[in-house]
């Protein structure tokens, strides 16, 4: 779980975690460079809970955090570990795990995710989403409906951090990992102190990055749609030619016409041109190696001697 400036409500995380799921579970935390509220791997024990807080040399962001956990999880564990994926403010339930894990029980499942049934946040946040989950579909050629709260086994724990997509977007990257993945839908809570540090400029950001994570689709897609637009205007430029051939034309009409299809047919054409060196020059499915997260490390402090 990424954390940043948020004491109060990842504290309180812990208790409910070792109330509803038992002192048997292991907390990886991502302090991602807070300065005013850092957290202390006391609140962790003090919980009752074993784990590790790996406290970040700067902020890196909220995506990148959770790429640095899975990282940590996939160097540290073994294979009979399972892996879930989820924030500190309260809003991913503590309950809901043993709803994803459960998922995890089926030999044909690497991931479950959740889809959400219900939603505390506003009309405007409501309506962004489903702009988004349009544009994304749209773009992309994929449907999107997940966040972050998630539970995996640990060989796609190893695969997903493996690939350089995760420090971009996780959702995505699990959509784009080709791993068997199931949808667990479950309610949101409300956060348990303070307030979301994630604004609109934030969110949009984020779905932008979503679309990264699928560069080649996008520019293929929007080169297909270049190419459409500069055929239809070749085509209105020859109608535009035979209505002046036949006399329909009115004086000017035809000139200004030709001239804007004219214009349309370049600008398509060499965005079409642009599109195609972009999607040559983009190299995705790059692996990384294990270890390569510790260049943002600190430190890591133990919740119990070992």
């Amino acid at each position: 779980m990424p954390v940043y400036e948020d004491v109060e409500a990842s504290t309180r995380l812990f208790q409910e975690l070792a109330r509803t799921q038992g002192p048997d579970i292991y907390v990886v935390a991502v302090d991602d460079g807070s300065v005013r509220q850092p957290l202390q791997v006391q609140s962790i024990a003090d919980a009752g809970l074993d784990g590790v807080v790996i406290k970040l040399r700067r902020n890196v962001g909220h995506q990148r955090a959770i790429a640095i956990g899975l990282s940590y999880a996939a160097e540290h564990f073994g294979d009979e570990a399972i892996v879930v994926v989820m924030d500190s403010d309260g809003e991913d339930t503590p309950e809901s795990m043993t709803e994803l894990v459960a998922g995890l029980s089926s030999a044909d499942v690497d991931v479950v995710v959740a889809t959400r049934k219900s939603r505390v946040e506003s009309i405007k946040f409501k309506a962004f989403y489903l702009v988004y989950k349009f544009l994304f579909s749209m773009l992309s050629g994929r449907k999107i409906s997940f966040g972050n709260f998630m539970a995996a086994k640990m060989p796609a724990v190893r695969r997903l951090a493996a690939m350089q997509e995760l420090w971009t977007h996780v959702a995505a990257s699990v959509l784009s990992s080709k791993l068997r993945v199931q949808s667990c839908p479950l309610d949101r809570g409300p956060r348990y102190a303070g307030k979301s540090k994630m604004n609109f400029v934030g969110l949009a950001l984020h779905g932008f990055r979503a679309l990264m994570v699928f560069a080649e689709d996008v520019l293929v897609r929007v080169g297909i749609a270049c190419t459409l637009v500069a055929g239809l205007s070749v085509l209105g430029g020859v109608v535009a030619l035979l209505l002046k051939a036949m006399g329909f034309a009115t004086p000017g009409w035809f000139s200004l016409a030709f001239g804007i299809l004219l214009l349309v047919f370049l600008q398509t054409a060499a965005l079409t041109l642009i599109i195609l060196m972009l999607s040559g020059m983009i190299r995705s499915g790059g692996v990384l190696g294990i270890g390569s997260y510790r260049e943002f490390v600190d430190h890591v402090s133990h919740a119990r001697e070992r």
